[in-house]
């Protein structure tokens, strides 16, 4: 051993040293290196570490389809329009343009972009047709076409990109809305479930919680706008988040918290008109009326919106204020007189108005059916909300058009008619205050106390403060209808004791025909079994029927359904049931005697085996050599 390690030691080579000289070496050919790579590699724009302005972060939002803030939005589109007019042909510049207007439109509710969002697209598209892949203005165009409330067009553009990219994400966010507003719900489920695959993020988290909300599953929803809060960036992405999160607040009747939740997104951005909106309807259902006036009239001058002028001018009319609801009423009676579905301009002079709202009607070509037909039903002709919103079933059968056009039949006096369109409303499992106590007034008119009560109580339990007009209403109707009458609904509950039929006691011939045609002929000795068959009779021994395929309750005849046949039909039973002649009655068998007489165990036939005819019948005793 000891001249192997020897030999080992001699092998091995010498260790490595490292001198001060060959270190300096060394460290300076790295750093010759560094710097080399430093000084050849260009500049990159992702190197810089300034913060993005705000045309830079407006092209990223529309570019991913999330919320812009507007000052951000209004240098983009100052950036893009020089651009174009300086470069005509650029068909990408175009798009950006007209996604730019589409979100300026979305932010302020002004019809006035939407003219513009179009030409700027299609111009694209002469530039760079659908058939050569411009996927952006495709969308753009089925975007606009959903802002609009032109669902059909916007899923023929969304099933277009789709078709020639189904990996196209910007394509599933379209084709949400359009099959959402169509009343496609199934295939808008689909679409959302495609885009969560292809592109989770915000967008994806927003619409998934879309379509869960409009599934009724209120948690899922809550829980998919968690994951969009936690995928915002940018102060206004946060901002549109806190605000859909406290829409579905007060839906499920929080007002308290969903006016903390207006709060945050108005701090973090502090334009955005629909979360005023939104702080105004919680303000109202806290009974704070007089600050809801004031936010309501603040969010109108910001954004026009049909559906906040409408809330101001009920609100108003709770308040006992109708001189001041006239304003916004009329406006909005104009519009509907117009034929068109814009109203809430932001003007001056109109006292008492919701900041000089003025109609627009036709601009834009902005379908607010809905609302309108709402606004006609309660406040106007409702003949003509009638025909409103069965023209527009005709194109968009979605649960918002089923619940108005039936709130509109009930008021022209068409309760039964209604009340199929307040169904259809609630085919979806949607909770909302509103479209139950719709549903509850038709059936009430209809004389059904008993669903009203239970859709009263259902709009009362979703959300007691939905309306500052029905929501009183609906608590009055409650308790003006009581609580049901005792001993539960007509029909279930019998009026008298469950007494006991008295069945009809059958003749001794019914008895003795059932018993024959239950009992099976005898074999003879000369007949074989098989080998599952039990063993061959013994002579002068009628042979055992064969048993069942699948073992079960043998059929009974009228005369062995009865319980207590009484003591006059006992002779006749033992008579025609002689142990000599009838197999089934043959006695219990006993250790010690034949195989051919045991019992068939497998099919649970024991010695304490009862006797099919039940435990009414007598058991004849056994006599005669073949008892054994």
């Amino acid at each position: 051993m000891d001249r192997i390690d020897k030999e080992a030691q001699e092998a091995a080579p010498p260790p490595v040293t490292f001198t001060g000289r060959k270190t300096l070496v060394a460290a300076a050919v790295a750093v010759v290196l560094i710097v080399g790579a430093l000084v050849i590699r260009p500049a990159r724009a992702g190197d810089d570490a300034r913060p993005p302005g705000p045309m830079e972060r407006a092209a990223s939002a529309v570019g991913t389809g999330a919320p812009a803030a507007v000052v951000d939005l209004s240098a983009l589109i100052a950036d893009r329009e020089k651009w174009v007019a300086e470069h005509p042909r650029d068909g990408a510049a175009w798009a950006v343009l007209g996604s730019a207007y589409l979100e300026q439109a979305r932010r302020t509710a002004d019809p006035v972009w939407y003219p513009k969002a179009e030409r700027a697209l299609k111009r694209s598209l002469e530039l760079r047709p659908a058939e050569k892949g411009n996927f952006d203005a495709m969308t753009g165009m089925g975007a606009l076409a959903n802002a609009r409330g032109d669902y059909g067009t916007g899923r023929k553009w969304g099933e277009l990109v789709r078709a020639q990219a189904p990996k196209q994400w910007t394509a599933y966010p379209v084709l949400v809305d359009a099959y959402s507003g169509l009343g496609d719900y199934p295939a808008a489920e689909k679409a959302m479930e495609r885009l969560v695959e292809v592109r989770p993020g915000l967008t994806a988290h927003l619409k998934a919680s879309q379509v869960y909300r409009d599934r009724g599953w209120r948690e899922d929803a809550a829980v998919a706008l968690e994951r969009a809060a936690g995928a915002a960036k940018s102060p206004v992405e946060k901002a549109y988040v806190l605000y859909r999160r406290g829409e579905l607040l007060w839906e499920r009747g929080e007002p308290a918290e969903a006016m903390r939740q207006y709060e945050g997104a108005l701090r973090a951005d502090p334009a955005q008109a629909d979360a005023l909106g939104g702080r105004a309807r919680a303000l109202a259902g806290l009974g704070r009326g007089g600050e809801a006036v004031r936010d309501y009239r603040l969010a109108l001058g910001r954004a026009q919106s049909p559906r906040l002028a409408l809330e101001l001018g009920e609100l108003l009319e709770s308040l006992g204020r109708g001189d001041e609801a006239k304003a916004p009423f009329d406006l909005l009676r104009a519009a509907a007189a117009a034929g068109g579905g814009n109203a809430g301009r932001p003007g001056g002079g109109n006292a008492g108005g919701p900041g000089g709202v003025r109609a627009a009607a036709g601009r834009g070509g902005v379908n607010d059916s809905v609302v309108l037909g709402l606004f006609e039903a309660d406040h106007g002709d409702p003949g003509a909300a009638v025909r409103r919103l069965t023209a527009e079933w005709a194109r968009h059968k979605n649960v918002q058009v089923a619940d108005a056009l039936g709130w509109a039949l009930h008021r022209l006096g068409d309760d039964a008619a209604a009340l199929e369109y307040a169904r259809k409303a609630a085919d979806r499992g949607l909770r909302s205050a509103d479209f139950a106590y719709h549903r509850a007034v038709i059936e009430q008119g209809l004389g059904d106390d008993a669903s009203a009560r239970r859709h009263f109580q259902e709009a009362v339990r979703t959300n007691p403060r939905f309306s500052p007009v029905r929501g009183p209403l609906a608590a009055g109707a409650l308790a003006a209808l009581g609580e049901p009458p005792p001993g539960g609904p007509e029909n279930v509950q019998p009026t008298a004791p469950w007494v006991m039929p008295v069945l009809p006691k059958p003749s001794a011939s019914t008895s003795a025909s059932a018993s024959a045609s239950a009992s099976p002929k005898p074999r003879g000795p000369a007949e074989k079994r098989g080998p599952a068959g039990p063993k061959p009779a013994r002579t002068g021994e009628p042979a055992r029927p064969a048993e069942p395929a699948e073992p079960g309750p043998a059929k009974r005849g009228p005369a062995q359904q009865d319980p207590d046949p009484g003591p006059e039909h006992e002779p006749e039973h033992e008579a025609d049931h002689d142990p000599e002649h009838d197999p089934e009655h043959e006695p219990e068998p006993q250790p010690e005697h034949d195989q051919g007489a045991e019992p068939d165990r497998e099919h649970g036939q024991g010695p304490g085996h009862e006797h099919e005819h039940g435990p009414g019948h007598a058991r004849p005793k056994p006599n005669g050599p073949a008892a054994r």
